[in-house]
């Protein structure tokens, strides 16, 4: 069930269901191929746009986390083994499309050795094969192993994300698999062990978090060398999820994305709709 369908969303706050452009040829290439898209998995509100737009983030490692974050809406449990023919299928996936920025997340894997660090790498190295592809990766955190992190960042990805998402005093009860400093920690192996790659990181709002505390999750993402930034509103995706605090208005995210702008980010996307790889190919 999405947000849109149990709850009431403000005037200010417009999804499209609308199917149209290459929503079906999208579709269609996503299922032959096989392949699972956040897009789907996590009740996306920008699907059909994204998918009309001929474009889709790809979700590797299966559809099942082994984690269970109370804003998110893949389903957890016990995980299928990796196909090894997955990187291959996202790389001609990608070349179907006709994709010139491909963006790969993945499912937190905490039951595989290497996180699922190996399968990233590989899939990055696939796609790059076509000659003028950038590739964005989202990953998880790899329970902080640095050498994991560096597998991915071996494979020359051009940007790199991962996402805080939320301020630290409501990680515990947004992520509490996960820890605030450790994903900065993530971010700044990033930054230093591969200079050359962007890193990026985005925030949800609308959690319960105050203003001056997104300012202060910003001020640590720039010293953890993120300098691409996303900040979207929260939408509950079931009444069992973590529920809405409030709706932040265009106004304020505006006003946040200059003031982020002003403290160093290179390039800022907020907007209540936005997502981790909303429009990602215009902030490469």
């Amino acid at each position: 069930m999405t947000a849109a369908k149990h709850q009431r969303l403000p005037p200010l706050i417009r999804i499209r269901f609308e199917a149209c452009g290459r929503y079906a040829q999208v579709d269609s290439l996503v299922r032959d191929s096989a392949l699972h898209t956040v897009c789907e998995s996590a009740n996306c509100p920008n699907r059909q746009e994204c998918f009309n737009r001929g474009v889709a983030t790809v979700m590797i490692l299966g559809d099942r986390c082994t984690r269970s974050c109370a804003f998110c809406a893949v389903k957890h449990g016990i995980p299928q083994p990796p196909d090894p023919s997955e990187p291959e299928r996202v790389a001609r996936l990608g070349a179907e499309l006709g994709l010139r920025h491909m963006v790969v997340t993945s499912v937190t894997r905490d039951d595989l050795p290497d996180g699922g660090a190996g399968c990233f790498a590989e899939t990055i190295r696939r796609v790059k094969v076509r000659p003028g592809v950038t590739v964005e990766v989202l990953t998880p955190d790899f329970q902080g192993r640095s050498e994991l992190v560096r597998t991915v960042l071996s494979a020359a990805p051009d940007v790199f994300n991962h996402n805080i998402e939320t301020v630290r005093g409501l990680q515990g009860a947004i992520r509490p698999q996960a820890d605030y400093d450790r994903s900065l920690n993530v971010l700044r192996i990033a930054a230093e062990w591969r200079p050359s790659v962007k890193v990026k990181s985005g925030l949800m709002l609308g959690l319960g978090e105050t203003d001056s505390e997104v300012a202060g999750a910003m001020r640590d993402l720039l010293d953890a060398g993120c300098r691409l930034l996303t900040l979207g509103q929260y939408l509950a995706p079931s009444r069992r999820h973590h529920p809405v605090r409030r709706y932040v208005r265009p106004d304020a995210f505006e006003a946040l994305a200059k003031l982020a702008r002003e403290m160093g980010f290179a390039k800022v996307a907020a907007a209540p709709l936005v997502r981790s790889s909303y429009e990602a190919d215009r902030m490469v």
